[in-house]
């Protein structure tokens, strides 16, 4: 069990969380959308998700978080007899299971945006309620059987791939009574409807998106034949989530770190004009030499990177005649170092 957050780019103020249960055999995966983080609720939710399994809950694994290590959950527990565990400390690896999980369902289709509000948490939830059961009965996932490493290379051998139901049908731990309802609710499924379910829940959750206009969002969905007659030829419009965003892939327009070498540049650009073709090496160690904190040696690159900005910078002025001195200058010394 683990906690997914869906504050977007910020952690102030209150935003959902989903808290999410997959289970290691199966793969199967349940998830809720919650207001606020608190013990109670969480307890209730755990609750609600237990109605929804088609098969008991004998114990929990969890993380580390205070949402989740507090006496309401584990009172929780020992009332209903179930087993409560956690990871260990800084190995982020035993929760790989939920974790996969979180990414694979979970932010494949919410998306990363800020979602708030009493609203969005019902279209959230109806959101989940339609993908449980797409995910759970008709997506298939690969299970992996064993992982050996010979030398540096890495060999992991899978099961073939099925879906949580079929690999529950398949146990012979999972009584008949369970097996005969997952049938049931099988057979009176349909994906396609299913799928159009959750497309028109991403659509109205996009427009509930805090920071997204409405306007870029997508329009609503065609009737079931429309939707059906256009899955042939929808892979032609690219990313069809609603809750998509594309990464923006220009170049950024602000800094990401420190400058190291703010406060000695004018000192450097001197010792260029000194000695123009003077090395970025000489000049770290001359640096090295005269500063009273000396720089660390992973930072002569940075320096480098400068040097050759600033005689390109230099070479364009002269040869081009683009801009002044003082321009050319100011270009340099805004210039971020890539790491």
């Amino acid at each position: 069990m683990d906690m997914v957050v869906h504050c977007g780019k910020s952690t102030v103020g209150s935003y959902l969380h989903s808290l999410v249960l997959t289970d290691i055999a199966s793969g199967w995966t349940e998830a809720i959308a919650t207001v606020v983080r608190e013990q109670t609720l969480e307890t209730e939710s755990v609750g609600e998700v237990r109605m929804k399994l088609p098969f008991p809950v004998r114990g929990l694994d969890v993380d580390n978080d205070s949402a989740f290590i507090n006496d309401t959950l584990v009172g929780y527990c020992r009332d209903n007899k179930i087993e409560l565990t956690r990871c260990r400390a800084y190995k982020k690896n035993d929760q790989a299971w939920i974790e996969q999980k979180n990414g694979a369902v979970i932010r494949r289709m919410v998306g990363y945006g800020r979602l708030e509000g009493t609203q969005t948490a019902a279209v959230l939830n109806k959101l989940f309620a339609s993908a449980r059961l797409f995910v759970n009965f008709f997506q298939p996932s690969f299970k992996l059987i064993s992982k050996t490493r010979e030398g540096a290379k890495v060999i992991k051998k899978y099961h073939p791939p099925a879906t949580p139901c079929e690999r529950l049908l398949e146990r012979k731990d999972v009584s008949d009574e369970c097996q005969e309802q997952l049938r049931q609710t099988l057979a009176a499924l349909d994906p396609v409807r299913l799928l159009r379910e959750i497309r028109e829940a991403q659509r109205v959750l996009a427009q509930l998106e805090v920071g997204v206009a409405t306007a870029e969002t997508a329009p609503s969905p065609p009737e079931l034949s429309g939707f059906v007659a256009s899955l042939s030829t929808v892979w032609l419009d690219g990313e069809v989530r609603p809750t998509h965003r594309k990464r923006t892939t220009g170049p950024r327009s602000y800094r990401t770190r420190v400058d190291p070498f703010e406060s000695v540049w004018p000192r450097v650009q001197q010792w260029l004009n000194e000695q123009p073709d003077a090395t970025a090496e000489t000049l770290f160690q001359r640096l090295q030499d005269e500063t009273p904190t000396p720089f660390s040696p992973g930072q002569l690159r940075t320096l480098q990177r400068r040097v050759r900005e600033w005689r390109t910078a230099i070479a364009r002025r002269l040869v081009l005649g683009a801009g002044d001195e003082g321009e050319v200058l100011a270009t340099v010394a805004n210039t971020e170092p890539v790491a």
